[in-house]
C-alpha cells in the first residue's frame, strides 16, 4: 500500500510565508554550526553534517540559510554536497559581506567589488546558476549602504540573485535598502532574551517582509527571570526550553521565519518539534 502523501499541515506545521514570490515553510535551518569550532573550518563529524542537512529537508524544512563567511566557504561546500542538485521547493540563503581573518572573527566588507566576488563564489560553491536570496550580512562603516545594495541590485538585473535581503540593520538602514532595492527579508538578533529590533520587526509586519531572527534560541540564558519562566512553560508542555522559544517566536510575529542551527540530527529533530508546540495565552503572558 503507497505511503499517503504529507498533508500540507504536515509539511509546514507552523504555516508558510512568502519571499518574494517563493513561499517557504515557517520554520527554516541555519547551517552556521555545521562547521567548526569558532564557525571556523570543517565540522568534527562531516557525516553527520550531511546527514543533518539531508534530515532537514526529509522532515519538511524549505529554507536553509547560510553565508559564505561560515567556516569560511565551508556551510556552502556542505550544503551542495548533501542537496544539490536542489529540490524545486527548496530554497538556500545565503549572505556575503563579512570576511574571516580567524575562528570567531568577523570583518566588514561591503564594498560593491567585494560583493560581486563573495557572491560569483558562493554560486561556485552552492552549484547553482541563481542564488534565491542573497542578503548583506552587515552594513560596512567604510561604505555607503546605498552602494552595497546598489551592487546586489546589480547582481539581481543579471539573473544571478532572485531576492536581496538584510541583516543586521536598524530602521534607518532599513529604509535606505528599501530606496534602493526591493527588499523581501530582515535577519536581525532576536530571541525571548533580546528584543531590541522590535521596531525593526514592526517596520516588516508592516509592510509583509519576512523577519529571520539570529541566536533565536537565547532561551533565555542572559536573563534569570526569563529563563525561569521558559523552564516552567516547558515543564508543563513537557518540552525542551528549546521548543519553548521557537514556538514563542513563531507566535510572536506572522512574519516571523525561525532559522535554529545544530550540528547533531537529533537536535534537529528536536527543534523542529517546536513548531507543532502551541502556547496558551498564560504561557504568552509569562513569556513576553
Amino acid at each position: 500500500m503507497a505511503t499517503p502523501a504529507p498533508t500540507p499541515s504536515e509539511r509546514a506545521p507552523a504555516g508558510t510565508l512568502r519571499l518574494g514570490d517563493v513561499e517557504v515553510g515557517r520554520l527554516g535551518f541555519g547551517a552556521m554550526r555545521i562547521t567548526g569550532r569558532g564557525i571556523w573550518g570543517p565540522p568534527a563529524d562531516r557525516s553527520e553534517a550531511v546527514r543533518v542537512l539531508r534530515r532537514a529537508v526529509e522532515l519538511g524544512v524549505t529554507f536553509i540559510d547560510t553565508a559564505d563567511s561560515y567556516g569560511p566557504g565551508v556551510s556552502e561546500d556542505l550544503i551542495a554536497e548533501a542537496l544539490a542538485p536542489y529540490p524545486d521547493a527548496l530554497v538556500i540563503a545565503t549572505k556575503g559581506g563579512l570576511t574571516r581573518p580567524g575562528p570567531d572573527q568577523w570583518r566588514s566588507d561591503a564594498r560593491p567589488a567585494h560583493l560581486r566576488a563573495a557572491c560569483e563564489a558562493s554560486l561556485a560553491r552552492l552549484r547553482t546558476d541563481r542564488i534565491d536570496l542573497y542578503q548583506l550580512h552587515s552594513p560596512d562603516p567604510r561604505v555607503p549602504l546605498a552602494d552595497s545594495v546598489g551592487a546586489l541590485v546589480d547582481l539581481q538585473r543579471e539573473g544571478k540573485i532572485r531576492h536581496i535581503g538584510i541583516s543586521n540593520v536598524d530602521l534607518g538602514e532599513l529604509a535606505v535598502a528599501r530606496r534602493v532595492a526591493t527588499i523581501v527579508s530582515v535577519q536581525n538578533r532576536y530571541n525571548l532574551s533580546d528584543r531590541s529590533s522590535d521596531p525593526v520587526l514592526a517596520a516588516c509586519e508592516r509592510d509583509g517582509t519576512a523577519f529571520l531572527p539570529w541566536f533565536p534560541l537565547s532561551a533565555g540564558r542572559d536573563a534569570v527571570g526569563a529563563g525561569r519562566a521558559i523552564a516552567e512553560v516547558a515543564a508543563r508542555h513537557q518540552a525542551t526550553s528549546a521548543q519553548v522559544a521557537i514556538a514563542w517566536l513563531l507566535a510572536r510575529s506572522p512574519v516571523m521565519l525561525p532559522i535554529p542551527g545544530t550540528s547533531s540530527v537529533a537536535h534537529l529533530e528536536e527543534n523542529l518539534q517546536g513548531a507543532r508546540l502551541r502556547l496558551s495565552a498564560a504561557d504568552r503572558a509569562a513569556l513576553d
